[in-house]
């Protein structure tokens, strides 16, 4: 029977985030016809890509040689593998797209992009510093490129795209289409169906209704699932916390992601026959805020630190090397829930915070956002003794800031906020211990000596380290403490998948007409970060696979 063409289409896509455009705007140029469905509305189009900072990991890059940085394929892999530490035999899949995507940011990536008119802050940044092994996790160098525009940057291209074939006919946009069955006939895939939801006009980000008003079935003969992780779903984190690697699930955690990052079209897929592997492998902060002016509920934001805050424990007691503010995620988180408890302390200065502290996410970013070079000077280098105005509003607004000028009255603000009474005495024998190694360029001091080596990064030594000086000296001040919770974030593991997307089935054979891409896809493979993430992965991911399942011959 011949169905009607709007319930009909080469290709059907789930989900409207940045995965999903990329993989629509491909298959429009290859004269396919799409449907893309989404629960969201129209308004929402890029998901989480519109919130982030927009930052990229590439290799070798005209950004990266003018900030004197030596990059090469050999190097970043090592890196890479090193971070990913792959031990299972399911890491086939993993590891075969780490490399392709490695090729794929030394090589092609940058010129694909810049084509399509992104452009990238001139500093590239130094994300994931590492554990301190040559062999081990973090980026040797530089490497994470913060798009022009931010999020909403890198989502643009891709938008205008499919909009421009939305058009010309080629595609069908559907949202609050929420998808809840993928349709399958003797094996083979036949489309999808589910509800029709209630319009709703809540702000970008919003947590949105469900209420049903009709449902709705569209036929093709390939599904791409492009519906993101479940860090949104804390009950979903809960239930695949890896207790055994990481510790104790914590009892409280702020959300990074918005609510409809719920993880809804795992079980959907899986029942169609996908395969989900790592689902242990996830990616969590532990520099969360919770947020003054939240978009979505139980609103967390990330603060994105420079090397010179002090870091210490629920209890008070400093915490070792390498962990350390932007060196090794995962290990830092392990170590905070060694101790019983889900928050740490960052205590600094008025210099610290003025020249460290950024907040992630583009609506923390308005300088960047705004593609200005103007407004990023105004923001950072002109800011007259003041951090960029959305830390400062963190600091007069935020739950988790204390500012104080002694340290007698820091501790009393701390202790208010805390859940652990902290004694002022051994805060101020470890601060005075630290403080007497910043006079020299000689220290013992691990973190100190970290300083130094990021100051001699011309990148860092311009706008994201501050000179090595006195906490406790008043002209520093005033004091800051900031109480950091752990912030949910992103799905490592996912749907196994073949370098095309393909969906790859328990038994190791390709599921005919099922793919995937993005974070549902663990970034590609079901987990090519393997345990850990180098930082700019992440839209990365989305935009390479995305384009591969685009550019599939198995499509259609």
């Amino acid at each position: 029977m011949t169905r009607p063409a709007d319930t009909s289409a080469d290709v059907i896509i789930v989900g409207a985030g940045l995965a999903g455009l990329v993989a629509a705007a491909e298959l429009g140029d290859r004269g396919k016809s799409v449907i893309l469905v989404e629960q969201e509305p129209a308004h929402f189009m890029g998901g989480q890509a519109h919130w982030s900072l927009g930052g990229l990991f590439m290799i070798d890059t005209p950004e990266q040689r003018r900030m004197g940085i030596r990059d090469c394929t050999d190097l970043a892999r090592r890196d890479w593998f090193g971070s990913a530490q792959f031990d299972r035999a399911e890491d086939h899949w993993p590891q075969r797209w780490a490399r392709a995507y490695l090729d794929f940011a030394s090589a092609e990536m940058r010129a694909w992009l810049s084509g399509l008119g992104m452009r990238w802050f001139p500093v590239v940044g130094w994300a994931e510093r590492g554990g301190g092994s040559a062999e081990g996790h973090g980026n040797s160098v530089p490497r994470f490129h913060v798009t022009w525009g931010t999020g909403p940057g890198v989502v643009a291209p891709f938008a205008e795209r499919v909009r421009a074939h939305a058009e010309a006919g080629l595609i069908q946009l559907r949202f609050r289409h929420q998808v809840s069955h993928i349709i399958t006939q003797g094996g083979r895939i036949q489309g999808v169906s589910g509800e029709i939801l209630a319009p709703d006009e809540a702000p970008q980000g919003a947590r949105t209704s469900r209420h049903e008003i009709g449902e709705f079935e569209i036929y093709a003969p390939s599904v791409l699932v492009a519906s993101g992780g479940i860090g949104g779903n804390l009950e979903a984190v809960r239930r695949n916390w890896p207790t055994e690697r990481l510790g104790p699930v914590p009892k409280t955690m702020v959300a990074g992601v918005p609510f409809h990052v719920d993880g809804r079209m795992i079980p959907i897929t899986e029942a169609a026959g996908g395969h989900v592997i790592n689902a242990d492998r996830m990616w969590h902060y532990t520099e969360g805020l919770r947020n003054w002016d939240p978009i979505w509920p139980n609103h967390g934001i990330r603060i994105l630190p420079g090397p010179s805050s002090m870091w210490f424990d629920a209890k008070g007691d400093r915490l070792p090397a390498p962990y350390l503010p932007g060196f090794d995620t995962l290990g830092t988180l392990r170590e905070i829930l060694k101790t019983g408890h889900d928050y740490s302390w960052f205590i600094l200065s008025q210099k610290i915070i003025e020249k460290e502290f950024a907040l992630s996410g583009s609506e923390q970013n308005p300088d960047l956002s705004s593609g200005s070079w103007r407004e990023v000077l105004r923001a950072r280098l002109l800011s007259r003794g003041k951090a960029p105005a959305p830390v400062e509003a963190f600091k007069k607004h935020g739950a988790d800031f204390v500012v104080a000028d002694t340290l007698s009255e820091l501790v009393k603000g701390m202790n208010e906020i805390g859940d652990v009474a902290l004694e002022e005495t051994h805060l101020r024998r470890q601060i005075e211990a630290r403080d007497a190694q910043a006079d020299n360029l000689f220290a013992k001091d691990a973190q100190l000596i970290a300083i130094h080596a990021a100051r001699r990064y011309l990148g860092d030594r311009l706008i994201r380290t501050a000179k090595p000086h006195r906490i406790l000296d008043r002209a520093n001040g005033p004091l800051i403490a900031v109480r950091l919770n752990i912030l949910t974030r992103k799905t490592l593991g996912g749907f196994q998948t073949d370098l095309e997307g393909q969906l790859i089935g328990a038994d190791g054979r390709a599921i005919p007409g099922l793919f995937a891409a993005g974070e549902v896809a663990g970034f590609g493979g079901g987990g090519y970060h393997g345990y850990n993430a180098l930082e700019g992965s992440f839209l990365g991911g989305c935009l390479f696979t995305g384009r591969q399942a685009g550019r599939s011959r198995a499509i259609a």
